[in-house]
């Protein structure tokens, strides 16, 4: 087998050409790969829609209902796939709600808010268009068409509301065969070989709309011829002016002022991967960086309210990442140190390919592969999306410039967006990163005479997350995944560990508060962690938050020992801070000369945990709360036969069989398997400690008739009591059926039992 790879700017495959038997003529399988709309060439990229597509379909990437990245499979209409194999471009509108789909010749738009497909009626005209390149500008289609015949090339003005040639609105030939097309609000972008520049102005009179009869004019605006020894651009995009804040309105009559809004600057990417800026007014082009392969203009598009990257320029990628550029303003916007900023956090997996942003969120969108085993025949690769979001480089950013309003502004427009949570995290995290990255030098020199002293950024950051509710959970998650050593630095600018405890504690934000206990241990010293650390214990035992308390349990049990191991001196500790320690259970024992010696040994500090898990298993076993019990006692890992061998005369006592089996059976619900589950814990529990009311009663309400067997036939006198509480009583008449196997069971066991022994002389 040979295997034969092609790869171009704008697909991959695999041929693999096989003759494993020599009366078998060759056969070639084919691979197609899912090819990316990228940002260059003559059609243009929105960033409302990221899309890929293959020869017969356009893989759109979008939110489900969970806010995951899907893509979704959109089949071309096989009536136009069929005769117009494959398809060559693909380009979206400024809203993403309608798709332009070209194959080999003609065109389809599909609108994505009805689900509804738009073909040429006419199919000799679909087939009179050959597209070379797609643009949208606002409600109409421009398709570079390239006229055989003539061998010219032409720019064909459609609105999207229909398709023939009877509703072409402007036809515009051109001068040569394009190499870079862009639209800008109502401008035009085409370049020619080698570096012939040309921008044109559109102006609509009338309402585009199939009831009226829209005009469209073109204008010139500008001309440039550039002699360069450069390599040939493979993408150009026009920039809004720094200071240029409106757009025009389209598809109305108004004029506007086109000295104003016309753009005269534009990027340039060239074929080496270098990243340019054109003046186009003195034609000075002045070079920003290289290794670049793809970029994205972010204020080119026309903005949402809810834009939340507005803040920069424009972003590329190449060999060094994702690189940032922000808006400078001044005599030379371009030349400013801050204008680019180098993020490494920024930077994809490397298995991770950037489509392109998503404004609205704050992201970039990526996409990577992964193996599916979805066919029988063979495994191939499907792509799967991501998104990485640049949020935290535009907070960092705005702090960085004292932008504070600016700042805290796009961080409430970003509050009900997906991962908005992560992204403070990782703000912080970069923030305090670099901060004690700093040389101390650096870090602690003090302001001059007569200036006040200024925020860190590190501070500047705190400030900005205060604001919101997420603060609490950012600071301490950011503590626990840098070092310890280094928590003074964080907790000076963020607030005191033991303020941050008790605000989470007040709040009933428990889980959060538990995370401040190893960095209160760590600044505050052990006896204060285990002062907090005990509160909390009680607190989340009072909310039936056994698994966080068992993490509790642990740590006190842990740091308990150690801080005795490194306090033998007991005198040293305050007598008033051991009352606090020291939690006593409201919960007075009948027979506490009962209490193990063991549990008179243990030390204080190991004590108050043990006296509060009594006091709470005092509690549910009094309340006969018992699915609780059974979750306490596998969360917190309390010794509950130790407890059940003291308290046999105390809170765990069953005052009377019936009313405890009335009771026990409403509080545990037997019909649920959990129930059910419960149940046979608590009873292996009570048969290990031999406690017979409760295993009488338990065993009745599971229905093991084999236990209750075993304890009646050595027991007559409570077997004759069980069966007339049962037959007395109404309500235990569905254990009717239960009593008579069990009567048939003794009577046969002590049928076995008397002929075993023999006759009675």
């Amino acid at each position: 087998m040979s295997v034969d790879v092609h790869i171009s700017s704008s697909r991959i495959e695999f041929c693999f050409v096989s003759n494993v038997e020599e009366s078998l003529s060759e056969r070639v399988l084919a691979f197609s790969f899912a090819k990316c709309c990228l940002n260059r060439g003559l059609s243009s990229t929105t960033y409302t829609r990221q899309i890929l597509y293959g020869e017969d379909r356009i893989l759109l990437v979008q939110p489900d209902d969970t806010d995951e990245l899907k893509i979704l499979h959109l089949n071309v209409p096989v009536s136009y796939s069929s005769q117009n194999w494959p398809v060559l471009h693909v380009v979206a509108s400024d809203d993403g709600m309608y798709l332009a789909v070209a194959g080999s010749r003609g065109l389809v738009l599909y609108d994505l808010r009805n689900k509804r497909w738009r073909f040429f009626g006419d199919v000799t005209q679909e087939q009179k268009i050959q597209c070379k390149g797609l643009l949208w500008l606002g409600k109409i289609v421009i398709i570079c068409n390239y006229v055989e015949s003539s061998n010219t090339y032409e720019l064909l003005f459609f609105p999207r509301y229909h398709l023939d040639h009877s509703s072409l609105l402007y036809r515009k030939p051109l001068l040569g065969r394009p190499i870079v097309m862009d639209v800008f609000q109502d401008y035009i972008l085409v370049t020619y070989s080698p570096f012939d520049v040309h921008i044109f102005h559109v102006m609509i009179s009338g309402e585009l709309s199939p009831t009226s009869s829209p005009v469209l004019q073109l204008s010139t605006v500008r001309e440039l011829s550039i002699m360069s020894p450069k390599s040939p651009p493979v993408s150009m995009r026009l920039i809004p002016e720094p200071t240029d804040e409106g757009v025009l309105k389209r598809d109305t009559n108004e004029s506007s002022n086109l000295s104003s809004q016309q753009p005269s600057r534009c990027l340039i990417l060239r074929v080496n991967g270098e990243l340019s800026v054109l003046d186009m007014d003195d034609g000075h082009e002045q070079a920003l960086t290289n290794s670049v392969e793809l970029f994205w203009v972010v204020g080119s598009q026309e903005e949402e309210k809810s834009n939340l990257i507005k803040e920069v320029s424009w972003l590329d990628y190449g060999h060094q990442g994702m690189q940032v550029w922000y808006p400078s303003h001044g005599a030379n916007p371009f030349r400013q140190e801050d204008f680019l900023q180098l993020d490494p956090e920024l930077e994809f997996d490397r298995e991770v390919y950037p489509l392109g942003l998503l404004p609205n969120v704050g992201a970039v969108v990526g996409v990577s592969q992964r193996t599916s085993f979805s066919t029988a025949e063979f495994p191939c690769f499907e792509p799967s999306p991501k998104a990485q979001t640049i949020l935290h480089c535009l907070l960092r950013h705005l702090l960085q410039r004292d932008k504070h309003e600016e700042a805290l502004r796009l961080a409430n427009l970003s509050a009900e967006k997906p991962h908005f949570s992560h992204c403070l995290e990782w703000l912080l995290f970069t923030v305090f990163e670099a901060d004690i990255s700093r040389p101390s030098a650096i870090k602690n020199q003090l302001p001059q005479k007569g200036e006040s002293p200024k925020k860190s950024l590190l501070e500047k950051t705190c400030d900005l997350l205060r604001n919101f509710s997420e603060y609490m959970d950012v600071v301490v998650s950011v503590a626990r995944k840098t070092d310890g050593r280094h928590w003074a630095d964080l907790f000076s600018a963020a607030g005191r560990s033991t303020e941050m405890f008790e605000e989470c504690f007040q709040r009933r934000w428990y889980r959060t508060a538990a995370c401040y206990i190893l960095v209160i241990a760590k600044l505050e010293g052990p006896a204060v962690s285990q002062y907090c650390a005990l509160r909390l214990l009680q607190a989340t035992l009072d909310e039936s938050l056994y698994e966080l308390a068992g993490e509790l349990v642990r740590f006190l049990l842990r740091s308990g020992r150690d801080f005795e191991n490194a306090n033998t001196d007991s005198e040293k500790l305050s007598p008033r801070f051991m009352g606090y320690l020291l939690f006593r259970s409201p919960y007075k024992r009948q027979s506490s000369d009962l209490k193990s010696n063991s549990m008179k040994e243990l030390s204080p500090h190991i004590n108050s945990v043990m006296n509060i898990l009594e006091s709470h298993a005092s509690y549910l076993m009094s309340g006969k709360e018992l699915s609780k019990l059974v979750a306490f006692v596998k969360g917190t890992q309390f010794d509950l036969v130790e407890y059940l061998q003291r308290e046999r005369q105390g809170s765990a006592r069953l005052e009377n069989f019936a009313s405890a089996l009335e009771l026990i059976g409403e509080k545990l619900q037997m019909d649920t398997l959990q129930s059910r589950l419960d149940a046979e814990f608590l009873l292996a529990h009570m048969c290990s400690v031999k406690f017979k009311e409760w295993i009488v009663v338990l065993a009745t309400l599971l229905r093991r008739a084999e236990v209750l067997v075993d304890l009646f036939r050595h027991d007559l006198r409570l077997w004759k009591a069980y069966s007339i509480t049962l037959q007395s009583h109404d309500v235990f008449s569905e254990y009717l059926d239960l009593l008579s196997a069990l009567e048939e069971e003794l009577s046969s066991v002590s049928d076995r039992t008397l002929q075993s022994n023999g006759p009675v002389s």
